[in-house]
């Protein structure tokens, strides 16, 4: 409608920024309420909200204004249904060493599905117009409430809380400063969340202004986003118990810098693809990765509370970037912004590089410390 890349960041400003405000609050309700229920209620208003997206739409009188706000009201519930549902995981796992399976997985599935979506949208709007589009996503929030009701969860335990929500919330600010094992990746995501996910944005400019499209060219460059998403997913999945998670951190963080700088100057569609295709699976691995290490590594009492700043770092950040790289890239071009996100990205992985190799030279001499004592077991 505006033909602007500052709009197209002023709106997923619009849509994330509440979670980067109101997350915190969010992992105190998740920590110290029943967190099926809070993520029963964050649907049933996510469905509400969807509805009057909906009308609005079919309306036909509406202005940009109105769209961006009731984006505001969906981050604002997302913001506390994020940390219920990431925490409900480890509840929902009764044996608990397969947690970081199940964490893996589920984040894999959720970063799937917020990359194959507008995949699909793109298809269904050039083909059946934006009414079926937003119609579609509210009918869906049937689907995900009927299934959380049909689920068997463990009855939630009240605990007697002998302190307020704000010394909570001091609790976990505390918690994640004297844990720079967890703080350090959260850190980490933060600063990509910031200079190098928020690519995704200019992806509409790249299908009309570099490769000529239309929102079918939109749709078929997220489903190769999606594509090396779901590859990035099965690669996870298939990873040995015991392998050192950071180290494949710090090379997906490598694929994900290279392969954005590649498809900056790309101009040919079907070269753009494999490139993009590589984008999504750095994506998707650095992303689940990063969960993966923050909620193994927490203790469960702090679960929600951890799980608030990660939504900060993840979610919280990508609006700062969306406005950051659409202003930038309303001065410079998009191809020129996506080339320095990956350069950016290359930095980070560098600037981490320390951190993530002290925790594997780490590991090798436990290993053959263990060694070590194995054969003085056996020379005794």
């Amino acid at each position: 409608m505006t033909e602007s890349e500052l709009i197209l960041g002023v709106t997923v400003f619009s849509a994330q920024f509440p979670s980067f405000i109101f997350s915190i609050l969010g992992g105190v309700v998740s920590d110290r309420y029943n967190r099926f229920r809070v993520l029963v209620g964050t649907q049933v208003l996510s469905l509400l909200q969807a509805v009057v997206m909906t009308a609005l739409i079919w309306g036909g009188d509406y202005a940009v204004w109105q769209i961006l706000l009731l984006s505001a009201v969906l981050g604002t519930i997302n913001a506390f249904d994020v940390p219920a549902r990431q925490a409900l995981v480890y509840d929902m796992v009764n044996r608990k060493e397969h947690l970081s399976n199940a964490i893996a997985l589920n984040s894999s599935m959720v970063n799937v599905a917020r990359l194959v979506g507008p995949a699909l949208s793109g298809i269904v709007l050039e083909e059946f117009g934006a009414q079926i589009c937003f119609l579609s996503n509210a009918l869906s929030f049937m689907a995900v409430i009927g299934s959380l009701l049909a689920m068997r969860v463990p009855t939630f335990k009240r605990r007697e809380r002998k302190t307020s929500a704000v010394t909570d919330l001091k609790e976990g600010f505390r918690y994640l400063r004297h844990t720079p094992q967890i703080s350090k990746v959260m850190l980490m995501l933060g600063l990509i969340s910031l200079v190098a996910l928020p690519f995704i944005t200019l992806l509409p400019v790249y299908a009309r202004e570099v490769f000529d499209g239309d929102a079918s060219t939109f749709g078929l460059l997220n489903s190769f986003v999606g594509l090396g998403a779901v590859t990035g997913a099965l690669f996870l999945a298939a990873l040995k118990p015991g392998t050192n998670l950071k180290k494949v951190l710090f090379r997906s963080t490598l694929v994900f810098g290279m392969s954005l700088m590649a498809f900056a100057y790309i101009s040919s569609f079907c070269w753009a693809m494999p490139v993009i295709v590589l984008a999504g699976f750095g994506m998707m691995s650095q992303t689940t990765l990063s969960n993966t290490l923050i909620q193994t590594t927490v203790a469960p009492a702090m679960r929600g509370r951890v799980i608030s700043f990660y939504a900060m770092a993840f979610f919280g950040m990508q609006p700062l970037g969306g406005l950051l790289v659409g202003s930038v890239a309303e001065a410079i071009g998009a191809p020129m912004t996506v080339l320095f996100e990956g350069v950016a990205t290359l930095l980070i992985a560098i600037l981490f590089f320390p951190f993530l190799r002290r925790d594997l030279m780490m590991r090798k001499y436990r290993m053959k410390l263990k060694q070590l004592q194995q054969q003085t077991v056996e020379s005794t």
